[in-house]
């Protein structure tokens, strides 16, 4: 039996009378190989040990390997399931360990809320995981222009799979940007009008007053100037027509489009008789037609079977595999920086993919010619609107409270810091990373950089035990005092002394 086979079973045997109870998973957003990105531990542990040697990850129908990054440490993060959420022990050792973009140390709590939201740790500075729930398992389903690892999309995928033979209308809904329209070419690429032609059309593009002939055609003389024209459902006939943008159909051609849907009937302006069409019509909008001042009859035909896309927010799993296949679509590497993509896999996409799209252009733009993109260079953040989910996932530890309310700094650029105002930032913040970037004007990725590259700010990892030892002695045991003598972060120094006294 093959390593993959037995896993699989192993899984299904674990799902087994557990309908109710969600899988625990780990997938790997960004690896320095890429081929490991999308690679999944999915189980039901009571306590699951990450480290460099295991767990296995997996994709369908490949055999597992461990993470087996050497600045991944031996030591293991512990990830216990409790009741309904997780406990993430983080080890004391030399490795960062950062959670939603944020250095943290030992031990962070989570709801099931909070994971099914996903959870994004980074290890090393070089792999990033992503802790969220499976309620299905691993599953090799592809379908053109579809990508992703997560449940949803394993979900979206059967579904499309499974309507996509038949000539059932299909109502996409999703927010924008979520791939209503490349939904809408699977299911015609993977139906029996595969051979025919796909047309499309946005309803809110349309004139008003020309809709009708648009979609249904015109006799000549119809109207002034008019010539004979077939409209987009001759176009359509015997394929597919995908509406999109539904929602804005304008209200004089709803009734038309719920009499062509009822009987496949409808007449060009002017004729004298009507026509037939065989198109398998697709709609999409981003709207709720419920509430909308929308024909419902029209609705309750449109919706012979409704898809539900998911936003991004929703699937942060799938973000290192989406950031793979996008770059490659594009023709370009995927050699972005760790920090970036872990602040791409923390932001909460308003425009979802088509946003992520557009930014990873922008961000292999700026590598190719040497640069360090930030998020903040990428996207125009805003905050997020009333009542629906923030752009940036909660931090897991509050940065120092300021004594006072100030205005926030001007962003600055990276080359314009030298040595010493780095130096000074950190002297004049309490040797904390966040405070000292804020102070800077610059996020808390590129503050790592910066003290990567200093000749005088050194990790408490890479300073000699005696030395710290000696220096605590000195400052009577306050790590805060210790970090000023040995001018490193206080962060950085707090998880090395842990790491010293529970090695005794």
């Amino acid at each position: 039996m093959s390593d993959s086979t037995e896993y699989t079973q192993t899984l299904q045997l674990s799902a087994q009378g557990l309908p109710a109870r969600p899988l625990l998973a780990l997938t790997i957003l960004w690896h320095p190989d890429p081929a490991r990105i999308g690679e999944q531990f999915v189980g039901d542990p009571g306590v699951l040990e990450v480290n460099r040697y295991a767990p296995l990850f997996y994709r369908p129908g490949q055999a597992g390997l461990p993470l087996g990054h050497g600045t991944i440490s031996r030591d293991p993060v512990r990830i216990v399931r409790e009741g309904e959420g997780v406990t993430l022990h983080l080890p004391a050792t030399r490795m960062p360990v950062e959670l939603n973009g944020r250095a943290v140390a030992g031990q962070v709590r989570f709801d099931a809320a909070e994971v099914a939201r996903g959870q994004v740790l980074m290890l090393g500075r070089a792999v990033v995981l992503c802790l969220h729930w499976m309620n299905c398992l691993p599953k090799h389903n592809p379908v053109p222009g579809l990508v992703g690892v997560g449940a949803a999309a394993i979900a979206l995928r059967d579904q499309i799979r499974m309507v996509a033979p038949t000539d059932i209308p299909v109502l996409l809904l999703g927010e924008t940007g979520t791939g209503k329209e490349i939904a809408a070419r699977a299911i015609h690429a993977l139906g029996q009008r595969a051979h025919t032609r796909l047309v499309a059309v946005n309803m809110a593009a349309l004139n008003e007053s020309l809709a009708a002939a648009e979609l249904f055609g015109a006799a000549r003389g119809a109207y002034t100037g008019a010539q004979e024209r077939g409209g987009l459902f001759a176009e359509a006939d015997g394929g597919t027509l995908f509406l999109d943008e539904i929602g804005n159909a304008p209200p004089s051609v709803q009734p038309m489009l719920l009499r062509v849907l009822e009987g496949g009937d409808y007449r060009p302006l002017g004729a004298s008789q009507d026509r037939k069409s065989s198109a398998r019509l697709i709609a999409a909008t981003d709207q709720d037609l419920d509430a909308a001042a929308f024909n419902q009859a029209l609705l309750r035909r449109l919706e012979g079977f409704a898809l539900q896309l998911p936003p991004l927010r929703e699937r942060r799993e799938d973000i290192g595999v989406l950031i793979l296949h996008l770059l490659q679509a594009h023709g370009a590497q995927p050699v972005l920086p760790v920090e970036l993509v872990v602040e791409l896999a923390c932001y909460d996409w308003p425009g979802n993919i088509r946003q992520l799209g557009h930014t990873l252009r922008r961000a292999a733009l700026l590598v190719q010619h040497g640069g360090a993109p930030q998020l903040e260079q990428l996207v125009r953040l805003t905050p997020a609107p009333s009542g629906s989910a923030a752009r940036l996932m909660p931090a897991v530890e509050a940065a120092p409270a300021p004594a006072a309310v100030a205005a926030e700094p001007p962003r600055r650029k990276p080359s314009e810091l030298t040595d010493a105002d780095v130096l000074d930032a950190m002297a004049g913040n309490g040797w904390n990373i966040q405070a000292a970037a804020r102070a800077l004007g610059i996020s808390r990725p590129t503050m790592y950089k910066l003290l990567d590259a200093h000749g005088e700010i050194r990790w408490a990892e890479r300073i000699p035990p005696a030395e710290i030892e000696g220096a605590l002695a000195a400052c009577d045991g306050d790590v805060a005092r210790c970090a000023v003598v040995l001018k490193t972060p206080t962060e950085s120094l707090r998880r090395e002394v842990r790491r010293l006294r529970e090695s005794v």
